[in-house]
């Protein structure tokens, strides 16, 4: 791969707004280049055509967005054949809506379609045969129809359908991935961005919480801050306190917060497609003891695995990097999974590398300059009462990597109305203030 792309300067990094008189994210640049990589992919593996129904696949490839309600109906579908443009079937009036305003591609692009909607039509109308029919027939006019063909995700009576259309259907998943793996620089452009605005979330997050906040409430506050500074969607907010910190839930909940409460949160949105996944944890009035050693082992572990991180560097070294399962308390790497791993983020959450002690040390791959992951850690209180969790999204550059998450997390902070240690009243610092059991 070659890195000239990721020194083009995107000028005003926090600034979309388009200007005449310097470079900021260049949205055709985007388009291009995300096209580019998985037609260059196609081309070097053995697959003839891609059939995608992932919708950050579709995007990816004809940069086209009709909002995520559309996540999981798996009804937009893209065939891309190799020396082609993708074709896009979509839902009618979406198809009308891009041949008007999408020019990146002809208008023979932008097609009609229609699926069973997970199910809702039933499989005797045939939808899944006409549509098998109909990518076949485009397969065979252009000569591929006996090269292997690539799906990302599909269900088993479409699967099914280009089977009995003699298709020979394989793993296109791996492909897609493999051409998302490293990300451009107006993609780093917009994942730095979104970052941002969780930045603005956790400040506005840390002003607003006090004893007697609810979960919920915090929820509702991340949501506002991020839909009016532009969010595309707050995809979840994980707002965890108190002794469900551990183990991990993984979900909020209407729990109100009391004195010396620990509260971690997950913010998980988009920006014109690019997701964060950015834990901060923070303390309500006071922190002891328990709370800030497991902080303190959260922070070196997530220290500890920045620090691997290198172009060249090995996934492996990342992973051993972070604590153990029995560190943490658990059985196997297994049962841990997900309290201290990496995950690739760009359209998508889940996206390579993705790195952890269950995996990779046994199964390493190079780290790239040009990736952008997730690194997440979590540590349980001695007495396990509660835990911390901290994430940092990094961009892998020639010199090592750059953090793009900013919100403060070298230190447990204290948020909410403030209690004082009386003892520490003494002639020495009347007047100067009292220091803080923080």
């Amino acid at each position: 791969m070659t890195t000239t792309h990721l020194q083009t300067p995107v000028s005003s990094p926090g600034a979309i707004m388009g200007v005449d008189w310097e470079e900021r994210v260049n949205f055709a640049r985007l388009r291009d280049e995300r096209l580019a990589r998985a037609q260059a992919e196609l081309e070097s593996s053995s697959l003839g055509a891609l059939i995608l129904f992932d919708m950050n696949n579709v995007r990816y490839t004809t940069a086209t967005h009709i909002g995520n309600w559309a996540r999981d109906k798996l009804f937009r579908c893209v065939l891309l054949m190799r020396g082609h443009d993708p074709i896009l079937w979509d839902i009618g009036s979406a198809a009308r809506q891009h041949k008007m305003h999408a020019p990146w591609l002809n208008e023979d692009s932008w097609r009609a379609g229609l699926s069973t909607w997970r199910g809702s039509i039933p499989e005797e109308v045939g939808v899944e045969i006409g549509n098998a029919k109909r990518i076949a027939d485009i397969l065979r006019e252009n000569g591929l129809q006996n090269d292997p063909v690539g799906i990302d995700v599909v269900e088993i009576p479409v699967l099914r359908a280009f089977e009995n259309e003699g298709l020979h259907i394989v793993n296109g998943q791996d492909l897609m991935q493999r051409a998302r793996r490293i990300k451009t620089v107006d993609e780093i452009a917009l994942l730095s961005h979104a970052a941002g605005m969780v930045d603005a979330a956790y400040d506005e997050l840390y002003r607003f919480l006090h004893v007697g906040v609810r979960e919920n409430d915090a929820v509702a506050l991340v949501n506002r801050v991020l839909y009016e500074l532009g969010s595309e969607e707050v995809e979840a907010v994980n707002a965890i306190a108190g002794e469900r910190c551990s183990p991990h839930p993984h979900v909020f909940s209407d729990r109100m917060m009391r004195p010396g409460d620990t509260a971690y949160f997950d913010i998980i949105h988009s920006f014109n497609g690019y997701r964060t996944c950015y834990y901060r944890t923070l303390n309500i009035g006071s922190a002891n003891a328990n709370q800030r050693d497991a902080y303190t082992r959260a922070r070196e572990a997530i220290d500890a695995a920045i620090d691997q991180v290198k172009p060249g560097a090995s996934s492996a070294d990342i992973a051993r990097a972070f604590p153990s399962a029995a560190d943490l308390g658990y059985h196997s790497e297994e049962e841990a999974f997900g309290l201290q791993y990496c995950h690739g983020i760009g359209l998508s959450l889940w996206e390579q590398p993705l790195i952890s002690r269950y995996h990779s040390l046994e199964h390493p791959v190079e780290i790239e300059e040009g990736m952008v992951f997730a690194l997440e850690t979590y540590w349980p209180t001695k007495d396990g009462s509660s835990a911390a969790r901290i994430e940092e999204e990094v961009v892998v550059t020639s010199e090592g990597c750059k953090v793009i998450t900013r919100f403060p997390a070298d230190e447990l902070l204290v948020a909410g109305t403030r209690y004082w240690n009386g003892h520490s009243f003494n002639t020495n610092n009347l007047g100067t203030g009292i220091r803080q059991n923080v």
